[in-house]
């Protein structure tokens, strides 16, 4: 039999990692700086807001994010896309996806995507986006993120295996434990108990 073949990574693909990783950090605040300059109200949400929540109880046990994710009030868009074309974005959808593009010639991963608040993003989703007014500044670099709660209920809502795996995360450094299961609605309440009795996956 033979041996497991071993992978070893040169500096210049570590570096290309440290690259993309940044890219995204300076894609998020270029965009939460833009919106907080012309006094649009947002909420970071997605893979970032559980970095920065998951990163306030242990920076060790953070995952990296390709996505830049922003709460926005549909009647902000306007003044959103105003704000964020003086940085370089361009607003676009595609597949029914509302996002601003980085640049005239980027694809939709260098983009920051936008979920509407008070709106369901599916028709079938059993509650709709939380409101950009409920965020909490304590947690960001600077921008604001979306509370705790809202935030784990909107992953229990789309409930796609990364936010199933945001959920393990945020578990793991004892954000949520089991006395969160009360707060939400039956069917998001099941689906926080499952990923709880075996929150390792």
């Amino acid at each position: 039999m033979s041996s497991p073949q071993v992978v070893v990574f040169g500096p210049a693909i570590l570096e290309r990692i440290v690259q993309a990783v940044e890219a995204v950090r300076e894609r998020l605040r270029r965009a939460t700086a833009a919106l907080e300059n012309a006094k649009v109200n947002y909420a970071v949400v997605g893979g970032n807001a559980v970095m920065a929540w998951v990163a306030s109880k242990d920076k060790a046990a953070i995952r990296f994010t390709p996505d830049v994710d922003l709460l926005l009030r549909k009647s902000d868009m306007g003044a959103a896309a105003a704000a964020l074309a003086t940085v370089g974005f361009i607003q676009n959808a595609r597949l029914g996806v509302d996002m601003f593009l980085d640049g005239p010639n980027a694809s939709p991963r260098d983009a920051v995507h936008v979920l509407f608040a008070g709106e369901k993003v599916k028709t079938h989703d059993p509650v709709p986006a939380p409101d950009v007014a409920e965020v909490d500044k304590s947690v960001g670099e600077g921008f604001r993120v979306l509370a705790l709660e809202p935030l784990v209920r909107m992953k229990l809502t789309a409930h796609r295996l990364k936010d199933q795996v945001h959920i393990q995360d945020m578990i793991a450094v004892e954000l949520i434990d089991q006395s969160w299961v009360a707060r939400f609605p039956p069917e998001l309440a099941g689906r926080l108990q499952k990923i709880l009795d075996n929150p390792t996956g």
